[in-house]
């Protein structure tokens, strides 16, 4: 496979940030839809594994890309053309900031893992809402909103409300960070209380720009972190059903260093940050199940974390997850991961004797270990 012989080894030469933005650069240039078609490895629209409804959007299928990869809109046209069936863009802040001092992303190669404490970096939520104004992807589009670094914990509320305002009318849906480990204090908004305060505004502003407008509600998603413990959990997701959300995203990446094959030396060169990818596929993957038990279906559950291939996607759904994305495993894979992803869900939906992915949804959520 040509990107794991050849272009993986020479993007991993240079520093992980240096290669981020050379990879959206090369995304960026105009080569067109049918070219990122073939580099993709073939036909990548219309689905394999069925296209699918979600909090009433249509989805081509079922493999998104999470937020984090292109957090400033810069290539979400193009992504849709290497076959992702959603792109969800950002995290994006009402301020435009710089996040923290470089070096700030870390490859773990043995672990097939990545950690970063990048601190939502980006160009503000105003800057995305003007690019995305001028070109949306062919796919569902998510943007997912987090606080500024500068405003207190305590004034989040309106932080986020003037994210979600300026970026709604580009968006399908909006996702809710309440979960990165690298902005100071942003996990204590995670809190029943806290959380409830902040779903339930932006909901309520959601329903009266809709009213204004006559038009739709956007459907409001809410990003948590995999290091909850089982009470924490479901405080968490009676304030989102209170707050009437239309899904959860499980997870954002964890704090935890266990497990690691690494060399403990390598491992503490990284420093603090967020640990994605392989590591994370078995915590995240109960964590799906625990939601899955906890909302008895009636919440969308998007699966994220450690995601490379089709069978990492499948236990994610049979879990309890509609939906799922990756970003390490796109790092690692290439740009024909969703190709094969989708294509080999569709395999195993038929191999397990389901006549649509939709059936195989939570049929293994009492298996998993509770948190």
């Amino acid at each position: 496979m040509l990107y794991r012989s050849l272009l993986r080894p020479l993007l991993f030469k240079l520093p992980p940030e240096t290669a981020h933005e050379f990879a959206l650069h090369a995304l960026s240039l105009r080569l067109g839809t049918g070219v990122l078609r073939r580099l993709a490895g073939g036909r990548t629209h219309g689905a394999r594994s069925g296209e699918l409804r979600r909090f009433g959007l249509s989805f081509q299928n079922p493999v998104g890309v999470a937020a984090g990869f292109d957090k400033n809109g810069l290539v979400a046209p193009q992504l849709a053309a290497l076959g992702f069936g959603f792109v969800e863009v950002g995290t994006v802040t009402n301020l435009p900031q710089p996040g923290n001092p470089r070096p700030r992303l870390f490859r773990l190669p043995l672990d097939r893992a990545l950690v970063n404490r990048q601190g939502f970096n980006n160009e503000g939520a105003a800057a995305l809402a003007r690019r995305l104004h001028k070109a949306k992807p062919d796919c569902v589009l998510g943007v997912n909103i987090g606080k500024s670094r500068a405003v207190p914990v305590e004034e989040a509320t309106a932080d986020y409300l003037a994210s979600f305002e300026t970026v709604r009318p580009h968006a399908d849906y909006v996702t809710v960070n309440v979960s990165s480990p690298n902005t100071p204090g942003l996990r204590e908004l995670q809190r029943g209380d806290l959380l409830s305060e902040l779903l339930n505004a932006l909901q309520r502003r959601n329903r009266e720009l809709a009213a204004a407008e006559g038009g739709r509600l956007v459907p409001l998603l809410v990003k948590i972190a995999p290091d909850l413990g089982a009470g924490d959990l479901e405080l968490l997701v009676e304030a989102a059903r209170g707050a009437e959300v239309a899904g959860i995203i499980a997870t954002n990446t964890t704090t935890s260093r266990a497990g690691l094959r690494s060399d403990a030396a390598r491992v503490a060169a990284c420093g603090e940050g967020g640990l994605s990818g392989a590591p994370l596929r078995e915590r995240s993957t109960r964590l799906v199940a625990a939601l899955r038990r906890l909302t008895r279906g009636a919440v969308e559950i998007v699966g994220v974390g450690g995601i490379f291939n089709a069978e990492d996607a499948w236990e994610k759904i049979c879990a309890g997850a509609g939906l799922v994305q990756l970003y390490t495993g796109f790092v690692y894979e290439g740009l024909g991961v969703a190709r094969r992803i989708d294509e080999g869900l569709a395999a195993l939906v038929e191999r397990h004797g389901f006549r649509t992915l939709d059936e195989a949804v939570g049929c293994r959520a009492e298996e998993f270990a509770p948190l």
